[in-house]
């Protein structure tokens, strides 16, 4: 089994057709094309099997989330899949792991939207328990339905972070989180 890290532009287009695929496969056809597009220019992190068949695959792209109106420069974790015939193996997790260690490097908060909470408290991640917003530049629209599905991994700076306070994203196409 191989891992290997790379930015959006640094893959081949073979390579991203293949994680257009898992998306399409993982998620029975409900990966839409902002889904695809949210997935795209930060870092991707890549699972291989021996004959180079794609068992897991994570990205990491840059985001501000402010906590109680106070930003963070976020790492958020998008298009986290592994093929339904290869889940629960681990590559998922050991995809993770790697994308914990890019956060660290790099970003003061990791959060994400989950589809299966459970799967990241395992790894550490923590559910936001307050309410959510995003920011369109004039306004905070509260984003109620996403409640309970945003995580987050607190390090460094954002560690004491209170999980019941405020958090917002910024607007864009597509679902918010």
């Amino acid at each position: 089994m191989t891992l290997r890290r790379g930015a959006t532009d640094a893959l081949s287009p073979a390579e991203l057709a293949a994680i257009r695929r898992l998306m399409d496969e993982a998620f029975e056809g409900e990966f839409s094309d902002d889904d695809w597009d949210h997935s795209l220019g930060g870092t991707h992190v890549l699972v291989h099997d021996e004959d180079g068949t794609l068992l897991a695959h994570a990205s990491v792209v840059d985001r501000l989330l402010e906590v109680d109106e106070r930003p963070f420069r976020t790492g958020y974790v998008e298009a986290v899949a592994v093929p339904p015939t290869r889940q629960r193996q681990g590559h998922g997790a050991r995809a993770m792991a790697e994308v914990a260690a890019i956060l660290h490097e790099g970003y003061e908060l990791g959060a994400l939207g989950a589809a299966v909470p459970e799967f990241y408290e395992a790894l550490g991640w923590e559910r936001w328990l307050g309410p959510t917003y995003a920011r369109d530049g004039i306004a905070r629209l509260r984003t109620e339905e996403d409640e309970g599905w945003v995580m987050v991994l607190r390090f460094g700076v954002s560690e004491r972070v209170d999980l019941a306070a405020s958090l917002s994203c910024e607007v864009r196409s597509g679902d918010y989180w």
